[in-house]
């Protein structure tokens, strides 16, 4: 074998060797090797002494610090939703406690009167409710101090909106319903408001609060549903008991 057979063969594994040299590295590559190797940086620990990622003040750190920094910042996260969920979870379960109280109250009325005035009672004692109504539909004759009785057509004209529906309506109501409602308070500033309805329109229960805010679209009306469907099936029994007497 001579010198140019030689140097040809060499010629020809270098350029094997370089068709086989791989293409040079993008970004793309890098992350997609990344992502198929996860445990790349377990394998090479001192290649994290080489990385750096810039804060947005400039600053550099490493990527340790900067998962650090995230996983703190999803911790701060996760432990305030923690802590709210904790805190309805607190607030359901007094909340609860004043319902059950209050349903076995009412459970114990021996007249329509009794009813109503332990209802509003209830709620401004116990619940701190600012402005609470108790209305039937009937002859407004049979009206007494805690149990209003107002005509069933009337009530459609001043607060048909309201009524129509088979769910309780929350927010900031206009000020000719809330005059309806609360004829002697003032300063309503939102109410939530609870048909009473068994095979028909028998009244309407309404809390108030000064606070405009304090009653929204968001605001959640289950327990004070319960109480109107306690009523609704009280009724029939205290209607017939009043009608006796």
């Amino acid at each position: 074998m001579n010198a140019k057979t030689v140097s040809k063969n060499k010629s020809a594994s270098v350029e094997s060797a370089d068709s086989q040299a791989p293409v040079g590295l993008s970004d793309a590559r890098v992350r997609d090797y990344l992502k198929e190797n996860p445990d790349f940086f377990d394998h090479h620990p001192d290649m994290l002494d080489h990385l750096q990622i810039s804060h947005k003040a400039g600053s550099a750190v490493s990527l340790v610090e900067k998962q650090v920094s995230v996983l703190r910042e999803r911790n701060m996260e996760m432990r305030k939703r923690l802590n709210t969920l904790t805190g309805n979870a607190r607030d359901n379960d007094r909340l609860y406690d004043l319902t059950r109280a209050l349903v076995l109250t009412l459970l114990e009325a021996q007249s329509l009167e009794q009813l109503a005035a332990s209802f509003c009672q209830g709620l401004r004692d116990d619940f701190g409710v600012d402005h609470v109504s108790f209305i039937l539909f009937g002859d407004p004759k049979d009206g007494s101090d805690h149990c209003r009785v107002e005509a069933a057509e009337r009530a459609r004209i001043e607060i048909g909106a309201l009524i129509k529906g088979q769910s309780a309506v929350c927010g900031t109501l206009r000020e000719e319903e809330l005059q309806y409602l609360f004829p002697d308070s003032t300063g309503v500033g939102s109410a939530a408001v609870v048909p009473l309805l068994r095979g028909g329109d028998l009244g309407v229960i309404a809390v108030g609060s000064n606070d405009p805010h304090h009653y929204s679209a968001n605001t959640g009306t289950l327990f004070l549903g319960h109480l109107g469907d306690v009523i609704v099936r009280l009724l029939p029994r205290l209607h017939g008991d009043q009608a006796g007497a």
